[in-house]
């Protein structure tokens, strides 16, 4: 079993050593296009396998896509990244070329393969890569509900004083500024979130999670890796277990919630094939409106694209 990630910069190389220590994979091929960068980052992480007893191999190559041939997984998290002041937005174009060359590369040496893509703006990217590979859209999976959902459980729990583990919850729409909140199915435990606050007071703890990671971007003048990574090795395990777990990701929508023609973040059961199915919600008039300003936002960017 093979997985390539495409990227060695914060949230590559932090994909791969996290992954590695899980010892699910028999192989982990670490690309960047900077000589000499991936392969002293693998070398570091092979160092540390021993300890953790992982048998997983971590190769790292300089541009070489013959090494990621008949790779079950892609992971692409290059481009380039978000600096102070600029939005996702700014990186829309040159972050596109990035990742139609990179799909493209990446699809010859292995066209069975299913893609991850973490590069922003995240549901812009996942449209270029699946209109690039040319594959089954269950194949196309981009990262950024999960991000998203940690992130409001992280804030949530601070609120409330609670563990954020016993906190599910669940968020659609794009990835950022427009994701949309759904109170209705958040609870702790069981319990719906109604028992402890207000929805005017859980908007609050939304917006704190749409400037999450804006927040670490300001303190570090880079955007965060960690978080992101975490949540690239719980799509990564459900796919390789066949755990059919139900998380929220961008995938490409054929008519479902009355949208299509766009890569949105929804609920999706992830197994061996990539995206099992696509969870439908009736969703009330409320977050029906928030979730068609997110499509409404996320399709002028697709739109811009197309025109280049």
């Amino acid at each position: 079993m093979k997985i390539t990630i495409i990227g060695a910069g914060n949230v590559g190389a932090s994909c791969a050593s996290l992954l590695a220590q899980k010892n699910i994979v028999k192989k982990i091929v670490l690309l960047d296009i900077r000589e000499k960068i991936s392969e002293g980052k693998s070398l570091d992480i092979s160092q540390m396998l021993p300890m953790v007893e992982s048998n997983t191999e971590v190769i790292g190559v300089t541009n070489d896509y013959s090494q990621s041939k008949n790779s079950e997984i892609i992971i692409i998290t290059s481009g380039l990244p978000r600096s102070p002041g600029m939005t996702r937005d700014d990186l829309l174009k040159k972050n596109a070329d990035i990742i139609y060359t990179v799909t493209k590369k990446s699809i010859f040496f292995s066209p069975k393969s299913k893609f991850i893509i973490v590069s922003n703006p995240l549901d812009v990217m996942s449209y270029v890569s699946y209109m690039t590979a040319k594959v089954d859209s269950s194949r196309i999976i981009g990262m950024a509900g999960i991000l998203d959902s940690i992130r409001y459980r992280f804030f949530l729990s601070k609120k409330l004083n609670v563990s954020p583990i016993d906190i599910q919850c669940l968020l659609l729409g794009g990835h950022g500024d427009t994701m949309v909140p759904l109170y209705r199915y958040t609870s702790i435990s069981g319990i719906p979130i109604n028992e402890f606050l207000s929805e005017e007071e859980n908007d609050e703890i939304i917006e704190k999670t749409k400037k999450g990671g804006e927040q670490i971007l300001n303190l570090l003048g880079t955007s965060a890796w960690m978080a992101p990574s975490i949540s690239i090795v719980k799509i990564v395990e459900s796919i390789l277990k066949d755990s059919r777990r139900v998380f929220p990701c961008s995938v490409f929508l054929k008519g479902e919630y009355g949208l299509k023609d766009i890569c949105l973040g929804v609920p999706v059961v992830l197994g061996k094939s990539g995206v099992e199915k696509i969870i439908e919600l009736k969703l009330n008039q409320k977050e029906n409106n928030f979730l068609k300003k997110s499509f409404d936002h996320v399709k002028s960017m697709i739109n811009k694209i197309k025109k280049y």
